[in-house]
Formats: structure tokens, C-alpha cells, sequence
């Protein structure tokens, strides 16, 4: 995302980190589609943001190179995974911030960014009452955008989105089943349920993703445009393809 002389990302996977991990195993993690940037081409960017420990979402193999390209670079990862993220996947310590559920960050004279409980099937706190998994909500100038991270829905969520006034919300809609969560793949939204979560929360556009990059937790794009194509939701539906610019304007 970039919002006037800032740049930042979310869950950077730019390598091929899962698919060495996983080879050979019954899942191999194979690209469905080439990263759409080297991590080593990327010279410019202030902000990484990471909502889980997840490798595709807390990448060892891009995050490292972009702290050591760009050394103005600071990264963004929930406070129960501070540890992982300094040990396992690569982040610069001097240059990590912890965040929480309910905390809320100036990064900028007009950009804040808040973060929020998700639940990638559950919401799991550690040991000291801190949550594992996160989602980010940014204020940009007048426009509001909602980065899920990985979730499926909850409780309290349509509220909080609602008092917050998110105007985008970025949600996964690869689903869940019983398969995938006998063999430790949690799931995300069903595409009904986003969309009932914008619409609940009067988010006024959503992009979905979390699709397309592994073969055995995806979603059928086609599946996803006879969907929206369908809905009569009050909501605007992008399902983005890679090389793509969006531009958000709320005028």
C-alpha cells in the first residue's frame, strides 16, 4: 500500500521459503503462480507488517532481505510472537515493534494504525494474555482500511469494525473444511461470511484474497466472480489479479 510519500506491506511471502520446507509432504506448497516481486528488487518502503507466525505471512525468506536492503525499514509483529520473529523469521530486534489487540500506533502525521484480535479458526492468546493472531486497521488521511491477516468470524468483531469505520476491508476467503483442519490447515472466511461482515459493519468495499498461491487451500477465482457477480449486498467487491493497482478515493 502506499498513501502519499509512505509505502508499506502486509505478509510479504516473496519466497519460495514453504515450498522447500514442504517437499516431498502431502501438501508441497508449490507457487501456483511466480511471487510477483523479488524481495530483493524492493529499495524502497517504510513499514512491514506481519499479523501471525505463519511462514506465508512471517516470511524467513523476504523479510531478512528487506531489513537488510533497506535499512529505514521497520517491522510491525504481534507481541506474542516477538520471539519468533526476532529468532526464527529475521526481523532486525532494534528495528521491531510489538502490537496488541487494542493498541493503537502514530506512524505518521496522518496514518495510524491499529490492531485487532483475529481468529484463524480461534482466537489464541499466550501465556501472558496476548494475542497470536492479529489483523490491522489503517487510517490513511479519511480512508480506512481493514487488513484481516488470516480469521474466520467472531464475536464482536462486526461491532468493533463498525466503531472504527473501516471503509476497505482486505479479508481471506479460501475457507475452512474438515480435511484441511484434520491435517492442521486453518481456515479463513467463507466468501458468504465476508461479505456479511462488510455489510453488517457498513464496510462499503471489499478485496478479497488468500487465493491462488497453493493448490490445496485456494478457491476457484471463477467460483468467487459467479459470487459477487450475484450478490445484491450494498457493497463494492474487488477480486484483484496480480500486477493490479487499486486506487482507494472515498470521493
Amino acid at each position: 500500500m502506499r498513501f502519499g510519500r509512505r509505502s508499506f506491506l502486509s505478509d510479504p511471502y516473496l519466497s519460495d521459503f514453504l515450498a522447500e520446507k514442504y517437499k516431498g509432504k502431502e501438501f508441497p506448497h508449490i507457487r501456483m503462480m511466480p511471487a510477483p516481486i523479488a524481495p530483493e528488487s524492493i529499495t524502497r518502503l517504510d513499514w512491514v507488517f506481519c499479523t501471525h507466525r505463519h511462514s506465508d505471512h512471517m516470511d524467513p525468506g523476504t523479510l531478512p532481505v528487506l531489513a537488510r536492503n533497506i535499512r529505514g525499514c521497520r517491522f510491525f509483529v504481534p507481541a506474542a510472537e516477538i520471539g519468533h520473529a526476532v529468532g526464527k523469521a529475521g526481523v532486525p530486534p532494534e528495528r521491531t515493534t510489538r502490537l496488541d489487540d487494542g493498541q493503537t500506533i502514530e506512524l505518521d502525521a496522518e496514518i495510524t494504525v491499529s490492531a485487532i484480535a483475529s481468529a484463524h479458526e480461534e482466537l489464541r492468546l499466550n501465556d501472558r494474555g496476548q494475542h497470536e493472531f492479529l489483523g490491522y486497521v489503517f487510517r490513511l488521511g479519511d480512508v480506512t482500511v481493514y487488513h484481516s491477516g488470516d480469521c474466520v468470524p467472531y464475536d464482536g468483531l462486526e461491532q468493533r469494525l463498525a466503531e472504527l469505520h473501516v471503509d476497505v476491508a482486505m479479508l481471506p476467503v479460501n475457507g475452512r473444511d474438515e480435511y484441511r483442519a484434520g491435517r492442521n490447515v486453518a481456515g479463513n472466511f467463507h466468501f458468504e461470511e465476508a461479505l456479511a461482515l462488510c455489510s453488517n459493519a457498513g464496510i462499503g468495499c471489499m478485496i478479497v484474497h488468500h487465493f491462488g498461491m497453493f493448490a490445496f487451500n485456494t478457491v476457484d477465482p471463477s467460483v468467487l466472480r459467479r459470487k459477487a457477480g450475484g450478490s445484491d449486498a450494498d457493497v463494492q467487491l474487488c477480486i484483484p489479479q496480480v500486477d493490479q493497482a487499486l486506487l482507494i478515493d472515498k470521493s
